[in-house]
């Protein structure tokens, strides 16, 4: 193998390591009272576990060990460690409550497995079941939030959070397991409406990100969270009216497949050069 080619490969491999190396940072950092940093340790590795996909993509170093990879690697970062961050924040003085931290990991565990072998490989316009990075995401930034005066000034600090937050882990772990569908990145261009959406999108996503960390994450996550509950039971009831057709938008059934077509289809080449569409990466 040449240099080139092996620096390739190392590349997002190595983005997903860091991912990793945030989720434990993150886990340290809670566990000595440093919420702060616990919850930029996991905004980090989120930004880690955009990238490595990507740059698999432009480099087309994607394998099937890097999917594995950044599989294991979400387990902990975005299932792990933002449980155990809500269990020193909030939790660690009742005897009981880190059962909630271990349905939300058990749920992330068994959203990527599922990733893995009904979505991955396939390229979709949608995630079945909230994506592990943004459910980890809105958990971790809770803290942030919490610290904020659109907190702590206004009645949203009122409200009854050491009870609402076990109910938030239980929301977000199922949300994890359900067949509610999610968008993607969107794409941005300029040639149709949805790209300029998508576009003003990243755009203010990133102007968030960037200005307003604290106050941004935390609500733009349970707006995410909150869209595709929504979206998923508006769609349901449109199937509802009467007269409307029901076709499969997403694939084909099974049974109408040619066998030598069926066939292919349950082979993807998951090893191919460039092919990186195994790992589930930040909606956002």
């Amino acid at each position: 193998m040449r240099p080139r080619q092996a620096a390739a490969i190392a590349l997002p491999n190595g983005f997903t390591l860091a991912n990793l190396f945030f989720g434990i940072f993150g886990i340290v950092a809670a566990s000595r009272g440093d919420f702060d940093a616990a919850a930029r340790f996991i905004v980090f590795g989120a930004i880690a576990d955009t990238l490595d996909g990507r740059i698999a993509r432009a480099t087309k170093s994607g394998s099937r060990f890097g999917e594995e990879l950044d599989s294991l690697v979400d387990a902990i970062s975005f299932g792990t460690a933002p449980a155990l961050i809500m269990y020193f924040a909030v939790f660690q003085s009742s005897r009981w409550e880190w059962i909630f931290c271990f349905f939300f990991t058990a749920c992330a565990v068994m959203r990527l497995a599922r990733f893995n072998v009904e979505q991955a490989g396939r390229k979709n316009t949608h995630f079945t079941g909230l994506p592990s990075p943004a459910a980890g995401i809105t958990l971790a930034t809770y803290y942030w939030f919490s610290q904020t005066p659109l907190y702590t000034e206004t009645i949203i600090g009122d409200l009854p959070w050491h009870q609402m937050l076990r109910w938030v882990m239980l929301g977000l772990g199922m949300l994890m397991i359900s067949n509610v569908q999610y968008a993607k990145v969107p794409t941005v261009n300029f040639h149709s409406l949805k790209g300029i959406l998508g576009f003003l999108l990243v755009t203010g996503t990133f102007i968030g990100v960037i200005f307003l960390p604290k106050k941004f994450f935390f609500p733009a996550s349970m707006a995410y969270v909150l869209y595709g509950i929504l979206r998923t039971v508006f769609l349901g009831l449109l199937d509802r009216l009467p007269g409307r057709e029901h076709p499969d938008d997403d694939e084909e059934d099974e049974d109408d497949v040619p066998p030598r077509r069926r066939r292919r289809r349950r082979r993807p080449n998951r090893n191919q050069s460039g092919s990186d569409t195994g790992r589930e990466e930040s909606p956002a």
